[in-house]
């Protein structure tokens, strides 16, 4: 699944709009790289992202298309904020 969706999809940003110009603007990286919008995530992936002075880290655990609201925390594990 692309990276933008992912981010979607997992409700970690709410807009893929949103997510795809964070990719853009160089303020995601998985697994220590910047990574493109189109980059396919994988479980076990690092996921960082910065949301100006903050810095969310997550751990991709499973990658699915659609998932409810409730189970989108499945998704991943929080490892800092």
């Amino acid at each position: 699944m692309r990276l933008d969706k992912y981010l979607k999809v997992s409700r970690i940003i709410k807009r893929r709009t949103v997510a795809n110009d964070a990719c853009d603007s160089e303020h995601v990286t998985v697994n220590g790289k910047r990574a493109k919008a189109s980059y396919d995530v994988k479980e076990g992936d690092i996921i960082e992202i910065a949301f100006g002075a903050k810095t969310l880290r997550v751990r991709v655990l499973d990658v699915k298309e659609h998932v409810l609201k409730s189970g989108a925390t499945d998704l991943y594990e929080i490892i800092t904020e």
